[in-house]
């Protein structure tokens, strides 16, 4: 026990200490952390704006949530000089709850192998699962949140991914521990703030059907959802003064009309995209963050919590503003499912791939924006081959998922028709 809170000190610690450093202010301004969606900056300038009479989103500087300027004009107001500490105390919450997630699905794991053990093959005795290598992953968990450089950054940066985080965090322990109700109220806010998590409410469905009265909790869910969205948006065009915000916030998210450089896929393609195939492509580009929703659902329905992993790392890659907040998230939840391992079979090409991107991208950034002897092109490429490692490390885990199913039910040794053979993705 001791242990664990001495890693939540030294990630306190760590957060703390660069947010003193004069390197603060540089991490904060790096596209890979702060996008129009998440800066910290603009919710101050909309704030000033809004203390003023200014209409807020009658501009382009503020795209958040009527509701985040509130919050945000309160904190800017009253809670400016511990603004750090929040930030801190926010991710060690969203670490916190994140271990929880992981504790009681691990329960969930090890029930379900007690039910089904008698299914399995006689020589899949080294694939079950022990207490006590899910519990580690619990502490895993947690680290993982805590000293990912990608989540420390974000922290560090102040951007509001990290409000976001806590409150995705906060779904998913809702969704693993069975409260319907405020796991749909959770999801609300998770789409009001940012719309991409509206595709959670799939997975919630899933989980809460497997259990007693399916009928009632799914009930639940939904109108939990419908009627905290409902709530949210009229609270919204109340502070507003209107329906504007719409156009500003979710039209910003689906038009995509800032191109600011980001980790994303959208501005080169729509910097070099004539305008008048723009709309076909937008809308090809969105579908791509919900296109995956319908099959994975199908062949993860026993897997809930597995499958609202990934949907958490498609809509990382194919939104429209991704941070580096939005990848640490999911990649925190990874050691849940640590017993995949051995049947991943990318895990050192998408390790190296991460590490390259991570390096080059701020480097090719400022041999482009600042020392002019790069282009677009040489920052693209190091953004579409960080896209690719998330993709090949989210698929590379799922297969490993399906290949571990198959080996649980039908033995290690495969053959076909006498002949050795092994099993492949199509």
């Amino acid at each position: 026990m001791g242990g664990v809170w001495i890693m939540y000190l030294l990630g306190a610690g760590v957060r703390l200490w660069l947010m003193s450093t004069s390197s603060a202010v540089y991490i904060a301004k790096r596209v890979e952390l702060s996008t129009p969606l998440n800066s910290w900056k603009r919710v101050q300038e909309g704030v000033f704006l809004h203390s003023h009479g200014i209409p807020v989103y009658s501009g382009g500087v503020f795209h958040e949530t009527p509701l985040c300027l509130f919050f945000g004009g309160f904190l800017v107001r009253s809670w400016q000089a511990y603004l750090s500490l929040l930030f801190v105390a926010c991710d060690l919450l969203t670490a916190a709850l994140l271990a929880s997630v992981a504790a009681a699905y691990s329960k969930q794991l090890l029930l379900i192998q007690k039910k089904e053990v008698g299914k399995y093959a006689l020589d899949a005795s080294p694939l079950l699962l022990t207490s006590s290598s899910l519990w580690s992953g619990v502490a895993y968990v947690a680290a993982a949140y805590l000293f990912c450089p990608y989540t420390v950054a974000s922290c560090v940066a102040q951007t509001t991914t990290v409000f976001a985080n806590l409150v995705l965090a906060a779904t998913f322990t809702s969704m693993v521990k069975g409260y319907p109700a405020l796991f749909g109220g959770l999801v609300a806010l998770c789409t009001y703030q940012s719309f991409y998590p509206i595709c959670l409410i799939v997975p919630g469905i899933l989980h809460f059907t497997k259990g007693n009265n399916p009928a009632i909790f799914v009930t639940k869910l939904l109108m939990s959802f419908t009627v905290s969205l409902g709530l949210l948006m009229v609270m919204s065009a109340e502070i507003a003064g209107g329906w504007d915000f719409l156009e500003a916030t979710y039209g910003f998210i689906l038009a995509a009309p800032d191109l600011t450089p980001n980790i994303g896929l959208f501005w080169y393609f729509f910097t070099e995209m004539f305008e008048h195939f723009r709309l076909f492509f937008l809308a090809t580009f969105q579908i791509n963050a919900f296109v995956y929703v319908l099959p994975l659902s199908i062949r993860l329905r026993n897997d809930p919590v597995l499958l609202a992993a990934a949907l958490l790392a498609f809509t990382a890659v194919f939104r429209s503003y991704p941070s580096l907040g939005d990848v640490g998230l999911y990649m925190a939840l990874l050691p849940m499912w640590k017993h995949l391992y051995p049947f991943m079979r990318q895990t050192f090409i998408v390790g190296c791939m991460f590490v390259a991107t991570s390096v080059l991208g701020p480097i090719m950034y400022n041999l482009w924006i600042f020392n002019g002897s790069a282009n677009a092109n040489f920052y693209f490429a190091v953004t579409l081959a960080f896209n690719t490692a998330q993709i090949f490390l989210v698929t590379d885990l799922l297969f490993a998922h399906v290949k571990r199913e198959y080996h649980l039910f039908h033995g290690s040794k495969m053959e076909v028709n006498g002949i050795p053979a092994r099993l492949t993705l199509q």
